[in-house]
């Protein structure tokens, strides 16, 4: 009978130790600490850094303690945080960081390359609800490489379709494709995507919105005012983006009223 080298047993025991280390830090410092704390108060830094002191090397931690910096728009100190998580746990935050980059930091390249590293390396995945190639054709949008943005974008959304069929399409998909033919000047193929995205969502102010900017450049005043005035309408609604950070941070090509108002075309006889 063949023995196992102690060397072996001896990592693999420590192995077990520690984990089991970790998880009871998890568990005080996280479960019955920080957690018991809005991320917005001081004790929820307080508790994850006395984890910290006892183990750095714990993603989650990490992970943790860079949520009240991302919300308070303190990017640096976020990004600081994150590249540990990702460090001592890869496949679980690469391609979160990459998200991160894209919709609160607007480090468009850097996303891009988080999120195609953690494609290579872990295969095609998610991040709320969204693919990481969504993200990347999102990034090229932002960084007027329109064509890119589309092919990538396209092979994302036949992807979908041949695999579950057009009603899994999501109207954001729908939206920011008919965004990137508004921005290629194509705006029979902008509208018609735009349409498909208010088939899902009727009252999706934004894309109402960018329906009425095609009209616009179509010389439609009539159209356009029409549908801008309605699409103003279901915003002061509330009828806009709803993914869950769209209330901490504006989404690409998502309509600031503000501004906006004066697209509005005057009243035409």
């Amino acid at each position: 009978m063949k023995t196992r080298p102690l060397l072996v047993v001896l990592l693999s025991s420590f192995s077990g130790w520690s984990q089991s280390k970790q998880a009871d830090l998890i568990d005080q410092y996280l479960t019955q600490g920080a957690y018991r704390y809005h991320y917005t108060q001081q004790g929820w830094q307080d508790q994850i850094d006395l984890a910290l002191a006892q183990d750095a090397t714990i993603a989650v931690l990490w992970q943790n303690k860079a949520l009240p910096y991302w919300k308070a728009k303190k990017y640096e100190l976020a990004v600081a945080c994150y590249d540990q998580a990702v460090r001592y746990d890869r496949k679980a935050y690469l391609g979160r960081r990459g998200y991160l980059k894209c919709i609160f930091q607007r480090d468009y390249k850097g996303a891009i390359a988080d999120m195609q590293k953690a494609e290579q390396e872990f295969g095609y995945d998610y991040q709320n609800d969204h693919s990481y190639a969504f993200y990347i054709a999102l990034c090229y949008l932002q960084l007027n490489a329109f064509e890119q943005a589309k092919e990538i974008l396209e092979q994302d959304l036949n992807r979908t379709i041949q695999k579950h069929g057009e009603s899994w399409l999501h109207y954001l998909d729908l939206f920011y494709m008919g965004i990137i033919y508004y921005e290629l000047r194509d705006y029979t193929q902008a509208q018609l995507y735009l349409d498909k995205a208010l088939a899902e969502y009727p009252k999706f102010s934004d894309a109402q919105y960018y329906k009425g900017m095609c009209f616009l450049a179509q010389n439609k005043k009539r159209e356009a005012r029409n549908i801008m005035l309605e699409a103003q309408t279901n915003a002061k609604q509330g009828y806009t983006l709803n993914e869950d950070d769209s209330f901490y941070e504006a989404y690409p090509y998502q309509v600031n009223w503000y501004m906006a108002q004066w697209t509005i075309p005057q009243d035409t006889p």
